[in-house]
């Protein structure tokens, strides 16, 4: 009895290590996409992605480029080091707050905060949900994904026509839905994938894919929400 509890102990103790580094890395994702966005808006960084007729190449570098690394970086995270990923994955929260800046720059004080407060309690709230339910999620995956590229192909079309004021809500809304279900999926998804991993090294590197996955769901619902927000105004 005394060894099965002690196990109990170790088992528990571990996941929780796992999940305070997949979170810790995400907060410091987080942390650096903010600071990235104040500096180009103090700086005036912020002018060379803004053109008179609206957002410049550069911006839609950024955004594609980032992409494509976050992409690269999920299909490569497993024949990396630990170390490696994480600057990947730092060097993606920079360029991700590099192409948030123009939403931010539209954005009233208010708007911002308020969007973070609802996109932190969503994602926690999503998170928690998904460790603690026993309804397994994985049929989401497939949903998932597929949203995410519809979201995608939306935003690429958007560059080139105009969708209006009430498509765009719906898509905001839409894309809201997404990423909250993917904090609960990826969460679950997590927490398996910790019971099945053996590797010590191999947690190491999912811990830091999870951080990516994470950051990932985070900064799309502060996007969607703040961007709904801004509608409203």
């Amino acid at each position: 009895m005394v060894a099965k509890k002690s196990i109990s102990k170790t088992v528990t103790g571990g996941i929780e290590l796992y999940l305070k580094k997949i979170f810790g890395l995400m907060t410091g994702a987080v942390a650096l996409t903010a600071f990235t966005t104040f500096l180009m808006l103090v700086s005036g960084g912020w002018t060379a992605l803004i053109t008179q007729t609206g957002l410049s190449a550069a911006y839609y570098i950024i955004v594609f480029g980032g992409l494509a690394l976050s992409l690269w970086a999920q299909a490569r995270a497993f024949s990396m080091a630990p170390s490696t990923a994480k600057i990947l994955l730092f060097l993606y929260s920079i360029m991700m707050g590099i192409a948030i800046t123009p939403l931010i720059l539209v954005s009233t004080p208010i708007s911002i905060l308020l969007a973070i407060v609802l996109a932190a309690v969503m994602f926690g709230c999503m998170a928690l949900f998904g460790y603690k339910t026993l309804k397994d999620l994985s049929f989401l995956g497939s949903f998932l994904f597929l949203g995410m590229i519809g979201l995608i192909l939306v935003g690429v079309v958007s560059i080139f026509i105009p969708l209006g004021a009430t498509f765009n809500t719906i898509v905001c809304l839409i894309g809201v839905l997404i990423f909250a279900l993917f904090a609960a999926y990826d969460m679950q998804t997590l927490k398996k994938a910790y019971y099945a991993l053996g590797d010590s090294n191999q947690k190491n590197q999912l811990a830091v894919l999870g951080a990516l996955h994470m950051y990932i769901s985070f900064i799309a619902l502060f996007e969607y929400i703040l961007s709904l927000l801004n509608s409203r105004n």
